[in-house]
């Protein structure tokens, strides 16, 4: 059970290569067996590194078993945030979710949107011998919730304050609660309410000056709905703007840097992209009916997230390590090797859960993979990249790069 009041979280949250289980749990799991007792975030916890009761515990949340953060969690996330929520609250909040994403994977203004942000970033990277991937994709992923979200445009200096606060605020978001000046929670607990400021001052204006928004007016839906507080609202915007910039800013640069040491699938990636390039006029865009043709790409996609290992521990009392199977041989034929070709196996769906599942599937899974395809497809058919010899995912929990995903890039004439 580990030191008093601390347990074994700090064994728990020691950086390790992300394509890998890590020390922690892979001298558990061979001590104890892949369902074990510990004592982490403040909480006696059974950890399981099993698919079958994971997927159990996913399926039985509200019957057999309560979703819970630790307390010091809450301060960082805000209690009405739909990590935190549970019962009827939370399928309320979740349902605002669904609809965003319903309203915006396939329309038009959401694809242009994303077209655009992408050729932008490609076209600012034509004179650079090298750039900081991670850091782009950092920047991508939000300037493209923000536009659609918020009308908020890349140029704008509110941009550039809302990012920063992000990055502060996922450096603390898992880390000991200790609250003490300067500390990575202490910082992100006070980039949490900044960003809560900025966020209520773009509601007021928008309510004030009744100015639609280019979201298929789910802002207006938002802000007009009566069933909502006012800090639910402030709470469902963060929200997206937090799953929409993280996890798929993330998941961008897991497949680059995967794709860079797999060329076999990186070629054939190419190959797909090629293919829906030529159907197409010159300078004609992309659709949802492109995006569908996207097989392979989507296997990229999953494969990264199997290897990537990113998904950020719940802190539940029962707390099932979702991606532990991610790299179980009985699971997965070679499961340490990036190979997309796996997931044209229908039963690989099967063994892995990266969107979660149950109530607490995620709900932007299907806007994620649209955007992260349409970036692709401009990145495979215009660049070629290397990555530096000494980089490698860490998994900190959250991933970081050691050097930010530095690539040296050659533009593809």
């Amino acid at each position: 059970m580990g030191w008093p009041l601390l347990g074994e979280t700090i064994g728990f949250l020691k950086p390790h290569k992300s394509n890998s289980l890590g020390s922690f749990l892979q001298e558990h799991c061979s001590r104890y067996g892949r369902i074990f007792k510990s004592h982490l975030f403040g909480s006696p916890t059974i950890v399981s590194c099993d698919h079958e009761l994971n997927m159990f515990i996913l399926q039985n949340e509200e019957k057999l078993f309560q979703a819970s953060y630790p307390k010091p969690m809450h301060d960082i996330l805000g209690k009405h945030s739909l990590l935190i929520v549970s019962g009827d609250i939370h399928k309320k909040i979740r349902s605002f979710a669904v609809s965003f994403v319903g309203m915006s994977k396939s329309s038009p203004e959401f694809l242009h949107s994303v077209e655009t942000l992408t050729i932008s970033m490609m076209d600012s990277w034509r004179n650079c011998k090298a750039v900081s991937f991670y850091k782009e994709a950092k920047v991508f992923a939000l300037n493209t919730m923000m536009k659609h979200l918020l009308s908020i445009k890349p140029e704008e200096p509110i941009a550039s304050t809302i990012l920063e606060d992000f990055e502060t605020f996922m450096t603390g978001f898992v880390s000991l609660p200790l609250k003490i000046p300067g500390s990575a929670y202490s910082k992100a607990v006070k980039a949490r309410a900044r960003l809560c400021s900025t966020v209520k001052g773009i509601i007021t204006e928008r309510e004030e000056r009744n100015v639609g928004v280019t979201g298929g007016d789910f802002l207006d839906g938002i802000l007009s709905n009566q069933s909502l507080s006012y800090d639910e609202k402030v709470s469902i915007v963060l929200d997206l703007l937090l799953a929409g910039y993280e996890t798929t800013a993330t998941l961008m640069a897991l497949i680059v840097y995967f794709l860079g040491h797999a060329p076999n699938a990186l070629e054939k990636l190419k190959e797909e992209h090629q293919g829906i390039r030529k159907c197409k006029e010159e300078g004609e865009t992309l659709n949802w009916a492109d995006y569908k043709k996207m097989e392979f790409t989507s296997n990229v996609i999953c494969e990264a997230m199997r290897c990537g290992n990113f998904v950020i521990p719940s802190g539940w009392k029962v707390f099932p390590i979702l991606t532990a199977v991610n790299f179980d041989a009985t699971l997965h034929e070679n499961p340490l090797e990036f190979n997309p070709w796996r997931w044209f196996d229908e039963s690989t769906s099967k063994k892995v859960s990266p969107f979660g599942g149950g109530p607490r599937l995620c709900p932007g899974a299907e806007l994620a993979k649209v955007e992260i395809a349409y970036f692709l497809h401009h990145l495979v058919l215009n660049y070629r990249w290397k990555t530096k010899a000494d980089e490698y995912p860490l998994a900190h929990p959250y991933v970081q790069f050691r050097r930010g995903l530095q690539l040296e890039i050659d533009p593809i004439e």
